[in-house]
């Protein structure tokens, strides 16, 4: 079975975050280390969470717990997350460079999350300027949604044409979910292998947390069929018929 850790939050009545990041690619046959940044009630956007941050010693010492086990060396892919202080993406970054002395092939995966349309930055400003400095250059791919990826990149993201010249100002591949295509919604995939948008209805009642379970996704079906291309279709698929319950209509296309 393939092996992914997972630096996330924990959050425990909501399905978001490495919680619900986990749940997903063990049902789909891929064994996980998850080591939470925080541990909440809810999702913070329905008002307070209860809970708190990780602190940065208990954060340091599972880190150091997990390499002493020996786990660095099993892992495929790792999936760093949500992160409540500058410090922990910090950890982050020295886990990141643990993996890949220990497994050289591991893919390391950058969630950048910092913020949404309509909601603007939800970590500290210290934050995302942490992930942007220490965590995307270290990336293989990185997963931003379209207001994320327009903050990180300082370009516009309004439609797939602009999304494309925004993501290819970076070295990595990357995954950009929920952006806009009129009635439709659009996932791009941009790698070496070239160029690929995903679309599918709009749902106007999505849950919370879609981003992080394509992630996910995406990641599982990635590790075990080898292809990006393949886990674009698969994951957006799969994200898409849960949030409508029922089986979506997702069309793929190079760009």
């Amino acid at each position: 079975m393939p092996t992914v850790l997972v630096l996330s939050s924990l959050v425990a009545a909501s399905r978001v975050g490495g919680g619900a990041q986990v749940a997903a690619v063990e049902r789909m046959g891929v064994e996980t280390v998850f080591i939470p940044t925080v541990i909440f009630g809810r999702h913070p956007g329905l008002g307070p969470p209860g809970g708190a941050a990780t602190s940065q010693d208990i954060l340091d010492g599972v880190i150091g717990g997990v390499e002493a086990s020996g786990a660095l060396a099993n892992l495929d892919a790792m999936i760093a997350g949500y992160f409540a202080t500058a410090d922990q993406v910090a950890a982050g970054a020295r886990l990141i460079d643990r993996v890949r002395v220990a497994r050289p092939d591991v893919r390391i995966v950058v969630d950048p999350i910092m913020g949404d349309e309509g909601t603007g930055l939800y970590v500290r400003q210290e934050v995302a300027e942490a992930i942007a400095r220490d965590l995307v250059p270290r990336a293989d791919l990185i997963t931003p949604n379209a207001w994320e990826l327009a903050r990180l990149s300082g370009r516009p993201v309004a439609d797939s044409a602009s999304a494309l010249a925004a993501a290819k100002s970076f070295g990595a591949a990357a995954l950009v979910s929920s952006i806009p295509l009129g009635e439709d919604i659009g996932v791009l995939l941009t790698s070496p292998d070239g160029d690929l948008l995903a679309r599918h209805p709009c749902q106007a009642d999505a849950p919370k947390g879609t981003g992080d379970l394509l992630t996910a996704v995406f990641v599982g079906h990635w590790l075990k069929s080898g292809s990006l291309s393949d886990a674009l279709a698969a994951a957006t698929a799969d994200v898409a018929a849960m949030v409508a319950g029922r089986p979506a209509d997702v069309r793929v296309a190079a760009l």
